[in-house]
Protein backbone atom coordinates (compact mmCIF):
# COMPACT_ATOMS: atom_id res chain seq x y z
CA UNK A 1 0.00 0.00 0.00
CA UNK A 2 1.49 3.73 -1.34
CA UNK A 3 0.70 6.28 1.23
CA UNK A 4 0.62 10.33 1.24
CA UNK A 5 3.62 12.08 3.12
CA UNK A 6 2.64 15.36 4.75
CA UNK A 7 5.25 17.42 6.85
CA UNK A 8 4.53 19.91 8.62
CA UNK A 9 6.96 22.94 10.05
CA UNK A 10 10.02 20.80 9.65
CA UNK A 11 13.01 21.47 11.84
CA UNK A 12 16.38 20.02 11.75
CA UNK A 13 19.45 21.71 14.12
CA UNK A 14 22.89 20.08 14.65
CA UNK A 15 23.47 21.94 17.71
CA UNK A 16 23.33 25.59 17.25
CA UNK A 17 23.28 24.93 13.11
CA UNK A 18 19.63 24.91 11.53
CA UNK A 19 19.95 23.17 8.75
CA UNK A 20 15.88 22.61 7.77
CA UNK A 21 13.81 25.45 9.30
CA UNK A 22 9.72 25.69 9.07
CA UNK A 23 9.60 23.12 6.05
CA UNK A 24 6.22 21.94 4.75
CA UNK A 25 5.46 19.20 2.24
CA UNK A 26 2.64 17.32 0.73
CA UNK A 27 3.87 14.28 -1.54
CA UNK A 28 0.60 12.64 -3.18
CA UNK A 29 0.26 8.93 -2.82
CA UNK A 30 1.89 6.86 -5.30
CA UNK A 31 3.91 10.00 -6.46
CA UNK A 32 7.26 10.19 -8.13
CA UNK A 33 9.05 13.38 -5.94
CA UNK A 34 11.86 14.58 -6.21
CA UNK A 35 13.97 16.01 -3.43
CA UNK A 36 16.56 18.38 -5.92
CA UNK A 37 19.00 21.10 -5.40
CA UNK A 38 22.84 21.50 -4.52
CA UNK A 39 24.64 19.78 -2.14
CA UNK A 40 24.47 21.10 1.17
CA UNK A 41 20.97 22.33 0.87
CA UNK A 42 19.03 19.77 3.23
CA UNK A 43 17.54 17.48 0.71
CA UNK A 44 19.15 14.46 2.16
CA UNK A 45 18.74 15.33 5.51
CA UNK A 46 15.17 15.18 4.64
CA UNK A 47 14.92 11.96 3.32
CA UNK A 48 16.54 10.99 6.13
CA UNK A 49 14.11 12.65 8.72
CA UNK A 50 11.47 10.48 6.67
CA UNK A 51 13.18 7.50 6.90
CA UNK A 52 13.97 7.60 10.75
CA UNK A 53 17.20 8.23 10.38
CA UNK A 54 17.71 11.74 11.70
CA UNK A 55 16.55 12.76 14.79
CA UNK A 56 13.75 15.66 14.49
CA UNK A 57 13.88 18.89 16.30
CA UNK A 58 10.04 20.51 15.25
CA UNK A 59 7.51 19.68 13.04
CA UNK A 60 5.19 16.83 12.00
CA UNK A 61 5.68 14.05 10.07
CA UNK A 62 2.95 11.54 8.55
CA UNK A 63 2.40 8.67 6.76
CA UNK A 64 -1.47 9.39 5.55
CA UNK A 65 -3.03 10.32 9.06
CA UNK A 66 -0.31 8.30 11.12
CA UNK A 67 2.08 10.47 12.76
CA UNK A 68 5.66 8.79 12.55
CA UNK A 69 8.19 11.39 14.69
CA UNK A 70 8.77 8.68 17.08
CA UNK A 71 8.36 5.60 15.07
CA UNK A 72 10.92 2.99 14.58
CA UNK A 73 12.40 3.40 11.55
CA UNK A 74 12.39 -0.37 11.35
CA UNK A 75 8.06 -0.14 11.51
CA UNK A 76 7.71 2.69 8.89
CA UNK A 77 7.90 0.05 6.02
CA UNK A 78 10.14 1.94 3.92
CA UNK A 79 12.56 0.58 1.33
CA UNK A 80 15.92 2.42 0.86
CA UNK A 81 18.28 2.55 -2.07
CA UNK A 82 21.75 4.31 -1.44
CA UNK A 83 24.32 5.89 -3.85
CA UNK A 84 26.62 3.21 -3.03
CA UNK A 85 24.28 0.59 -4.08
CA UNK A 86 24.67 -1.04 -0.24
CA UNK A 87 24.11 -4.58 -1.30
CA UNK A 88 25.55 -7.93 1.05
CA UNK A 89 28.88 -8.77 -0.98
CA UNK A 90 28.80 -12.40 0.93
CA UNK A 91 25.17 -12.84 -0.91
CA UNK A 92 24.29 -13.65 -4.18
CA UNK A 93 21.52 -11.73 -5.96
CA UNK A 94 18.62 -14.08 -5.55
CA UNK A 95 19.87 -13.96 -1.34
CA UNK A 96 19.92 -9.77 -1.23
CA UNK A 97 16.30 -9.76 -3.02
CA UNK A 98 15.36 -12.24 -0.50
CA UNK A 99 16.99 -10.84 2.87
CA UNK A 100 14.22 -7.83 3.84
CA UNK A 101 11.88 -10.83 3.22
CA UNK A 102 13.60 -13.76 5.39
CA UNK A 103 13.92 -10.69 8.50
CA UNK A 104 10.29 -10.62 8.34
CA UNK A 105 9.61 -14.58 8.67
CA UNK A 106 7.52 -14.81 5.72
CA UNK A 107 6.83 -18.70 4.88
CA UNK A 108 9.88 -19.99 2.17
CA UNK A 109 7.09 -20.29 -0.71
CA UNK A 110 5.69 -16.52 -0.48
CA UNK A 111 9.69 -15.66 0.08
CA UNK A 112 10.44 -17.49 -3.19
CA UNK A 113 7.32 -16.05 -5.46
CA UNK A 114 8.41 -12.13 -3.98
CA UNK A 115 11.96 -12.80 -5.09
CA UNK A 116 11.21 -14.26 -8.54
CA UNK A 117 8.78 -11.84 -9.09
CA UNK A 118 11.28 -9.12 -8.44
CA UNK A 119 14.22 -10.70 -10.40
CA UNK A 120 12.21 -10.64 -13.43
CA UNK A 121 10.26 -7.04 -12.91
CA UNK A 122 14.16 -6.07 -12.78
CA UNK A 123 15.50 -8.21 -15.50
CA UNK A 124 18.07 -9.90 -13.43
CA UNK A 125 16.64 -13.51 -12.99
CA UNK A 126 19.50 -14.41 -15.58
CA UNK A 127 22.07 -13.33 -12.39
CA UNK A 128 20.67 -15.02 -9.58
CA UNK A 129 23.14 -17.17 -8.32
CA UNK A 130 25.88 -14.26 -9.18
CA UNK A 131 28.03 -12.88 -6.64
CA UNK A 132 27.75 -8.68 -6.80
CA UNK A 133 31.70 -8.76 -7.53
CA UNK A 134 30.57 -9.98 -10.48
CA UNK A 135 27.74 -7.34 -11.47
CA UNK A 136 28.43 -4.30 -13.17
CA UNK A 137 27.30 -1.02 -11.67
CA UNK A 138 23.88 -1.18 -13.41
CA UNK A 139 23.35 -4.83 -12.59
CA UNK A 140 24.23 -3.81 -8.90
CA UNK A 141 21.67 -0.86 -8.75
CA UNK A 142 19.00 -3.06 -10.03
CA UNK A 143 19.80 -5.62 -7.20
CA UNK A 144 19.64 -2.75 -4.77
CA UNK A 145 16.11 -2.00 -5.99
CA UNK A 146 14.77 -5.11 -6.12
CA UNK A 147 15.94 -5.67 -2.46
CA UNK A 148 13.75 -2.43 -1.45
CA UNK A 149 10.59 -3.46 -3.94
CA UNK A 150 10.18 -6.99 -2.80
CA UNK A 151 9.08 -6.54 0.77
CA UNK A 152 6.54 -4.11 -0.71
CA UNK A 153 7.45 -1.31 1.02
CA UNK A 154 4.34 1.78 1.87
CA UNK A 155 7.12 4.50 0.86
CA UNK A 156 10.73 4.36 -1.42
CA UNK A 157 13.22 6.28 -0.88
CA UNK A 158 16.06 6.58 -3.32
CA UNK A 159 19.37 8.90 -2.52
CA UNK A 160 21.35 9.76 -5.41
CA UNK A 161 21.14 6.40 -6.88
CA UNK A 162 22.57 6.87 -9.53
CA UNK A 163 25.43 9.48 -9.23
CA UNK A 164 28.06 6.58 -9.29
CA UNK A 165 27.21 5.08 -12.82
CA UNK A 166 28.50 6.09 -16.28
CA UNK A 167 26.87 8.68 -18.13
CA UNK A 168 25.11 6.02 -20.54
CA UNK A 169 23.83 3.81 -17.80
CA UNK A 170 22.61 6.61 -15.67
CA UNK A 171 20.21 7.16 -18.68
CA UNK A 172 19.60 3.36 -19.07
CA UNK A 173 18.88 2.91 -15.12
CA UNK A 174 16.47 6.27 -14.60
CA UNK A 175 14.14 4.89 -17.45
CA UNK A 176 14.22 1.90 -15.95
CA UNK A 177 13.00 3.33 -12.18
CA UNK A 178 10.57 5.54 -13.77
CA UNK A 179 8.93 2.49 -15.38
CA UNK A 180 9.38 -0.01 -12.74
CA UNK A 181 7.75 3.02 -10.20
CA UNK A 182 5.15 3.20 -12.94
CA UNK A 183 4.38 -0.51 -12.94
CA UNK A 184 4.68 -0.45 -9.19
CA UNK A 185 2.55 2.41 -7.92
CA UNK A 186 4.40 3.43 -4.83
CA UNK A 187 5.03 6.59 -3.33
CA UNK A 188 8.42 7.57 -4.27
CA UNK A 189 10.87 10.08 -2.63
CA UNK A 190 14.16 10.48 -4.83
CA UNK A 191 17.00 12.81 -3.94
CA UNK A 192 19.59 14.27 -6.79
CA UNK A 193 21.67 17.30 -7.53
CA UNK A 194 21.19 16.35 -11.82
CA UNK A 195 18.38 19.00 -12.52
CA UNK A 196 18.19 16.42 -16.06
CA UNK A 197 18.12 13.48 -13.92
CA UNK A 198 14.97 14.96 -11.93
CA UNK A 199 13.23 15.94 -14.67
CA UNK A 200 12.93 12.66 -16.65
CA UNK A 201 12.34 10.46 -13.39
CA UNK A 202 9.78 12.95 -11.47
CA UNK A 203 6.01 13.54 -11.29
CA UNK A 204 6.79 16.60 -9.37
CA UNK A 205 9.93 18.38 -7.94
CA UNK A 206 10.78 20.51 -4.94
CA UNK A 207 13.83 22.49 -5.68
CA UNK A 208 15.51 23.47 -2.26
CA UNK A 209 18.13 25.94 -1.47
CA UNK A 210 19.86 26.50 1.94
CA UNK A 211 16.73 24.10 3.84
CA UNK A 212 14.41 26.27 2.01
CA UNK A 213 12.11 24.88 -0.65
CA UNK A 214 12.14 27.17 -3.29
CA UNK A 215 9.32 26.11 -5.83
CA UNK A 216 7.25 22.76 -6.08
CA UNK A 217 5.84 22.19 -9.46
CA UNK A 218 6.31 19.36 -12.40
CA UNK A 219 9.19 19.39 -14.73
CA UNK A 220 7.65 21.56 -17.11
CA UNK A 221 6.68 24.00 -14.85
CA UNK A 222 9.83 24.46 -13.22
CA UNK A 223 11.27 24.61 -16.44
CA UNK A 224 9.08 27.61 -18.17
CA UNK A 225 7.90 29.26 -15.67
CA UNK A 226 10.37 29.52 -12.50
CA UNK A 227 9.17 31.26 -9.31
CA UNK A 228 12.68 32.82 -9.08
CA UNK A 229 15.84 33.56 -10.57
CA UNK A 230 17.50 30.58 -8.32
CA UNK A 231 14.96 28.32 -9.66
CA UNK A 232 15.40 29.66 -13.18
CA UNK A 233 19.41 28.66 -12.82
CA UNK A 234 19.42 25.53 -11.60
CA UNK A 235 17.00 24.20 -13.77
CA UNK A 236 18.75 23.42 -17.48
CA UNK A 237 20.59 26.12 -18.40
CA UNK A 238 19.78 29.81 -18.93
CA UNK A 239 21.14 33.47 -20.42
CA UNK A 240 20.32 36.14 -17.35
CA UNK A 241 20.85 39.85 -18.40
CA UNK A 242 19.76 43.02 -16.92
CA UNK A 243 17.16 44.99 -18.86
CA UNK A 244 14.92 47.64 -18.08
CA UNK A 245 11.09 47.63 -18.26
CA UNK A 246 9.71 50.19 -20.30
CA UNK A 247 5.47 51.06 -20.30
CA UNK A 248 4.39 52.78 -23.28
CA UNK A 249 0.36 53.48 -24.22
CA UNK A 250 -0.26 50.87 -21.78
CA UNK A 251 2.22 48.53 -22.66
CA UNK A 252 5.07 46.53 -21.54
CA UNK A 253 8.33 46.69 -23.51
CA UNK A 254 11.93 45.29 -22.27
CA UNK A 255 14.46 47.20 -23.39
CA UNK A 256 17.71 45.13 -23.36
CA UNK A 257 21.52 46.90 -22.42
CA UNK A 258 21.84 45.60 -25.94
CA UNK A 259 19.10 47.96 -27.18
CA UNK A 260 17.04 44.98 -28.55
CA UNK A 261 13.15 45.68 -27.72
CA UNK A 262 10.55 43.09 -26.92
CA UNK A 263 6.93 43.91 -26.14
CA UNK A 264 5.74 41.74 -23.15
CA UNK A 265 1.95 41.15 -22.99
CA UNK A 266 1.77 38.07 -20.85
CA UNK A 267 3.67 40.48 -17.70
CA UNK A 268 1.55 40.39 -14.34
CA UNK A 269 -1.09 43.81 -14.31
CA UNK A 270 0.45 44.77 -10.78
CA UNK A 271 3.80 44.74 -11.99
CA UNK A 272 3.19 47.11 -15.07
CA UNK A 273 5.20 49.84 -14.22
CA UNK A 274 8.64 50.92 -15.05
CA UNK A 275 11.75 49.13 -12.93
CA UNK A 276 14.60 47.52 -13.52
CA UNK A 277 14.37 43.80 -14.48
CA UNK A 278 16.81 40.33 -14.51
CA UNK A 279 15.59 38.43 -17.98
CA UNK A 280 15.81 34.60 -17.64
CA UNK A 281 16.22 33.81 -21.70
CA UNK A 282 17.09 29.90 -22.51
CA UNK A 283 19.71 29.48 -25.22
CA UNK A 284 16.92 27.68 -27.15
CA UNK A 285 14.56 30.82 -26.85
CA UNK A 286 17.29 33.20 -28.59
CA UNK A 287 16.81 33.16 -32.97
CA UNK A 288 19.45 33.64 -35.12
CA UNK A 289 19.08 35.92 -37.99
CA UNK A 290 21.97 35.65 -40.82
CA UNK A 291 19.75 37.22 -43.76
CA UNK A 292 18.19 40.58 -41.85
CA UNK A 293 19.02 42.88 -38.98
CA UNK A 294 16.25 42.09 -36.97
CA UNK A 295 17.39 41.68 -33.07
CA UNK A 296 20.36 42.00 -31.05
CA UNK A 297 23.95 42.43 -33.17
CA UNK A 298 25.92 39.78 -32.01
CA UNK A 299 29.34 37.77 -32.96
CA UNK A 300 29.92 34.30 -32.98
CA UNK A 301 32.44 33.36 -30.60
CA UNK A 302 32.48 29.29 -30.73
CA UNK A 303 30.33 26.15 -31.71
CA UNK A 304 30.01 23.36 -30.38
CA UNK A 305 28.80 20.34 -33.01
CA UNK A 306 26.26 18.36 -30.91
CA UNK A 307 24.66 15.97 -33.44
CA UNK A 308 20.92 17.31 -33.26
CA UNK A 309 21.23 20.21 -31.73
CA UNK A 310 24.62 23.33 -32.21
CA UNK A 311 25.66 25.32 -29.55
CA UNK A 312 26.75 28.55 -30.25
CA UNK A 313 28.98 30.85 -27.90
CA UNK A 314 28.41 34.67 -28.70
CA UNK A 315 28.75 38.06 -27.51
CA UNK A 316 26.85 41.66 -27.72
CA UNK A 317 28.02 44.83 -28.35
CA UNK A 318 28.38 45.80 -24.80
CA UNK A 319 30.23 43.11 -24.07
CA UNK A 320 27.51 40.67 -22.95
CA UNK A 321 27.54 37.47 -23.35
CA UNK A 322 24.99 34.61 -24.06
CA UNK A 323 24.65 30.65 -25.12
CA UNK A 324 22.31 29.54 -27.66
CA UNK A 325 21.37 26.38 -28.68
CA UNK A 326 20.09 25.61 -32.60
CA UNK A 327 18.94 22.77 -34.09
CA UNK A 328 21.96 21.57 -36.57
CA UNK A 329 21.58 23.00 -40.26
CA UNK A 330 22.57 20.15 -42.40
CA UNK A 331 24.79 22.45 -44.77
CA UNK A 332 27.31 24.34 -42.26
CA UNK A 333 27.90 25.63 -38.66
CA UNK A 334 28.44 29.75 -38.54
CA UNK A 335 32.06 30.21 -38.18
CA UNK A 336 33.84 32.02 -35.64
CA UNK A 337 33.58 35.99 -36.11
CA UNK A 338 30.18 35.42 -37.96
CA UNK A 339 28.06 38.52 -37.32
CA UNK A 340 24.05 37.66 -36.61
CA UNK A 341 21.18 39.28 -35.16
CA UNK A 342 19.41 37.76 -32.23
CA UNK A 343 15.60 37.64 -31.82
CA UNK A 344 13.77 36.56 -28.65
CA UNK A 345 11.14 34.07 -28.21
CA UNK A 346 9.33 36.60 -25.77
CA UNK A 347 6.40 34.10 -25.43
CA UNK A 348 9.00 31.69 -22.81
CA UNK A 349 11.24 34.21 -21.56
CA UNK A 350 11.07 35.25 -18.13
CA UNK A 351 11.31 38.58 -16.14
CA UNK A 352 12.29 38.67 -11.93
CA UNK A 353 12.04 41.52 -9.89
CA UNK A 354 15.51 42.92 -9.11
CA UNK A 355 16.03 41.19 -5.78
CA UNK A 356 15.21 37.97 -8.00
CA UNK A 357 12.75 36.52 -5.59
CA UNK A 358 10.04 36.88 -7.93
CA UNK A 359 9.24 36.37 -11.54
CA UNK A 360 6.84 38.73 -13.14
CA UNK A 361 5.08 37.10 -16.25
CA UNK A 362 2.08 35.14 -15.52
CA UNK A 363 1.71 31.59 -15.84
CA UNK A 364 3.91 30.65 -12.65
CA UNK A 365 2.76 27.42 -10.54
CA UNK A 366 4.46 26.94 -7.46
CA UNK A 367 2.39 24.40 -5.03
CA UNK A 368 4.14 25.78 -2.50
CA UNK A 369 2.11 28.83 -2.47
CA UNK A 370 -0.93 25.57 -2.14
CA UNK A 371 0.82 24.79 0.95
CA UNK A 372 1.20 28.08 2.64
CA UNK A 373 -2.76 28.42 1.78
CA UNK A 374 -3.87 25.37 3.55
CA UNK A 375 -1.71 26.04 6.63
CA UNK A 376 -3.20 29.24 7.39
CA UNK A 377 -6.90 27.78 7.72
Amino acid sequence: MSVNIKIVDALKKYGDNTIISDLSLDIREGEFFTLLGPSGCGKTTLLRMIAGFNSIEGGKFYFNDKEINSMDPAKRNIGMVFQNYAIFPNMNVEKNVAFGLKNRKLPQEEIKAQTDKFLKLMQIEQYRDRMPDRLSGGQQQRVALARALAITPDVLLMDEPLSNLDAKLRVEMRSVIKQIQNSVGITTVYVTHDQEEAMAVSDRIAVMNHGDIQQIGTPKNLYQRPANLFVANFIGRTNIMKAQLKIRDGKAYLLLKTGYEIEMPNLLPEETREQLVSVSIRPEELVVNTDNTFGAKAVIDDSVFLGLNTTYFVHFEDGEKAIIIQESLIDNILPKGTEVYLSVKAEKINLFNEAGDKNLVSGVVNDMDRLKKSDAS
